[in-house]
């Protein structure tokens, strides 16, 4: 990656997957765009943003690559905010390798890194490092929600929150600041204390703001486990509603030994299901190990359904997690219900009857598990912070603005530090400060292309 200092190369990359398609699109950005288009034998350039049929040459042996539809894209009115060109070629693995290898044999061209392009962006000024994480999630999302959740950030709705408060706290900053350069004017008494007033409020917003993790729980996906006594139900459970035997289902007790996890999708929300070992007291060391494995994974879990049945006795006792069980499901309807005794302590949650051998109650248990993941990853109008990057330095800013405020009666100059340190922390979400710093740590996991 070249540095600050350096002149922009101009860099290429193909920005759709490899392998066999009907189309691909290899993208160029930099200053040496029109050049290299030259040497691939576009002589004549179409007018930037029009799309015209040209015919691509290799620069060495002057070969027939491909017949290619050409975009181009002149700065600062590109994605990147630089020259840019988009080679759309026909998707085969030969025409697209041949196109990148004469690409490569130019000296004014060289191929991107990951997240290149949107990088570019952002030193461009072209969008601010919460855009350009909301791309990647966009890249990665699995589900509706997740997408939904990205398309929002990647609209600015966090970079505005963050603004919006950083420009109160530069308000309030300056107040106090002239209180303290200049006492001996005539100025209002107690301005800077006055200002001060609004920043409890401010830090309650920062500090709800933080403590919702839905945004984070959205986008790395719920973990939901399966908790129960042995033969209770809990692989049948799991192979309804992933639709597959992903477990092993026997009437023999402890089938399950080892945790068994399924990915699927609830809501929008990517979810893995664990099925794990019946909570017991356990035997050998292989039963040990999958109780041991089965107690991590309850207290691992986003959501935990404790599974019942008229034919088990309940695990009372066994592990705690399983005293707050997000649901209790009584198993095994089929043949009669679960004894009160049996639900003990559990009967104060949210119970459901369920038969996997005949499908009842099967619905119920759908729309509530929805309902559960909904409630921990719910969408909200306002932004939600996504990466944990972001709640790092917004806890910086409400601990910096927590100091502030109890010291603003002995000293407005300590005062008046901590607001800048809440500032400059909030600046960092959006890259408004030390954007060079953050870069590698946006960039990390951006793929090839983009």
């Amino acid at each position: 990656m070249r540095r600050p200092d350096q002149a922009p190369e101009t860099v290429f990359a193909l920005s759709t997957g490899a392998g066999r398609a009907a189309l691909a699109v290899i993208r160029l950005s930099g200053p040496e765009v029109e050049t290299a288009l030259a040497h691939l034998g576009v002589d004549k350039l179409p007018a930037p943003r029009q799309a015209a049929v040209r015919k691509l040459y290799d620069p060495e042996g002057g070969a027939l690559l491909d017949e290619a539809l050409v975009l181009r894209f002149v700065a600062p009115h590109s994605f990147t905010g630089e020259d840019m060109a988009e080679l759309h070629v026909h998707g085969g693995l030969a025409v697209t390798q041949s196109i990148l290898a004469a690409l490569a044999k130019l000296e004014i061209c060289t191929p991107a890194e990951a997240g290149e392009f949107t990088r570019r962006a952002v030193l461009n000024a072209k969008m601010d490092l919460t855009g350009a994480e909301a791309i990647a999630d966009l890249i990665d999302a699995e589900g509706g929600a997740q997408q939904a959740q990205a398309l929002r950030q990647m609209s600015g709705s966090l970079r505005q929150l963050m603004e919006s408060w950083r420009e109160t706290l530069k308000t309030t900053l300056a107040h106090v600041e002239a209180d303290i350069e200049f006492a001996d004017e005539d100025l209002p008494g107690g301005l800077g204390q006055r200002a001060l007033e609004g920043v409890p409020e401010l830090a309650a917003a920062m500090q709800a703001h933080l403590q919702d993790t839905r945004g984070l729980a959205l986008r790395d996906g719920l973990r939901v486990a399966l908790l129960g006594a042995p033969n209770a139900g809990k692989s049948s459970i799991l192979n309804r509603l992933s639709g597959k035997d992903a477990a092993i289902v026997s009437a023999r007790a402890g089938t399950t030994r080892d945790v068994i996890e399924v990915a699927m999708v609830l809501g929008g929300v990517p979810v893995t299901l664990v099925d794990t070992a019946g909570l017991r007291e356990a035997g050998d060391d292989i039963e040990r190990e999958g109780v041991r494995r089965a107690k991590l994974e309850a207290e691992a879990a986003d959501i935990r359904l404790l599974v019942l049945s008229p034919d088990t006795r309940a695990p009372q006792g066994e592990v705690e997690a399983t005293q707050a069980a997000d649901l209790v499901i009584c198993n095994k309807a089929d043949l009669g219900a679960v004894p009160a005794a049996e639900l003990g302590s559990f009967a104060g949650g949210d119970t459901l009857s369920l038969s996997t051998l005949t499908g009842e109650g099967e619905t119920a248990l759908l729309a509530a598990l929805q309902g559960l993941v909904t409630q921990r990853t719910g969408a909200k109008e306002a932004p939600v912070l996504t990466r944990e990057r972001h709640r790092q330095a917004l806890s910086e800013a409400c601990t910096a603005l927590e100091r502030a405020l109890a010291i603003a009666d002995t000293g407005l100059e300590l005062a008046a530090e901590d607001l800048r340190l809440a500032q400059r922390a909030l600046g960092r979400i959006t890259g408004a400060v030390d954007i060079e710093q953050l870069l590698d740590i946006v960039f990390a996991d951006f793929c090839i292309g983009k």
